[in-house]
């Protein structure tokens, strides 16, 4: 089956750009973006589809990026501009890690602290949402807009622990697992739905995807919520 089939729904996923404070913890603190990366935005503009559904978050990062990429557009596309958010897609909810030092967080919590995360998939943030809690609001949202968008193209501009749950969903990995993934801002992680319900199946077309030049500036600034 082809990738323009009528039965496959082309979920592109990006994550929001860089965060200006990398010392802090932000979760779903709204803080803002910094979108100023031309070359970055110009080869997101080219990479995405027109006429996508396009959905972010709830938290003003993702619409920053979102305004970045349709900025960036030689000819402006209607449907990105009239992009829905869906506060299922929020970055996990850290309590009160929101906030602390990075570095004195994790150097506190070496014994416990997951290798690619805050904490393991059930661990349950002070005041806050455990990994497992963001999966179980992130996968029904995915499942919700597959149907209501069945065959097409959407673009989802949201988050780091997002985007690792959407690979966990269509995969059918453990929680832990999915928390594997490395997901730069700015990249593009394209996962194809054929069929609806459960009788789908998922394609993995790209993770991490970047595409663009000088790569190095962006890892530098990826941090992961």
């Amino acid at each position: 089956m082809n990738q323009e089939s009528p039965h496959v729904t082309r979920w592109w996923w990006v994550r929001h750009a860089p965060v200006p404070d990398t010392v802090n913890i932000y979760g779903q603190n709204d803080v803002d973006s910094d979108t100023s990366d031309r070359n970055v935005f110009d080869a997101l503009a080219r990479e995405l589809p027109r006429g996508a559904a396009w959905f972010t978050s709830n938290l003003k990062r993702t619409h920053q990026t979102a305004e970045a990429i349709i900025d960036a557009m030689i000819e402006k596309d209607i449907a990105a501009e009239n992009r829905v958010p869906v506060s299922e897609f929020a970055e996990q909810h850290l309590g009160e890690w929101q906030g602390l030092n990075r570095a004195e967080f994790f150097a506190s919590r070496a014994h416990l602290s997951h290798p690619f995360w805050f904490g393991p998939a059930a661990e349950k943030a002070p005041g806050g949402e455990s990994f497992d809690d963001l999966y179980a609001r992130v996968a029904p949202a995915i499942d919700r807009l597959s149907g209501e968008h069945f065959g097409r193209d959407i673009v989802a501009v949201t988050h780091g622990g997002t985007i690792k749950a959407a690979i966990g969903h269509a995969l059918k990995l453990s929680t832990d697992a999915a928390l594997a993934f490395a997901i730069d801002n700015c990249s593009i992680t394209r996962l194809d739905q054929l069929g609806t319900g459960d009788d789908s199946l998922w394609r993995v077309a790209s993770i991490n995807h970047r595409p663009w030049t000088g790569m190095e500036a962006i890892r530098a600034a990826s941090v992961m919520a």
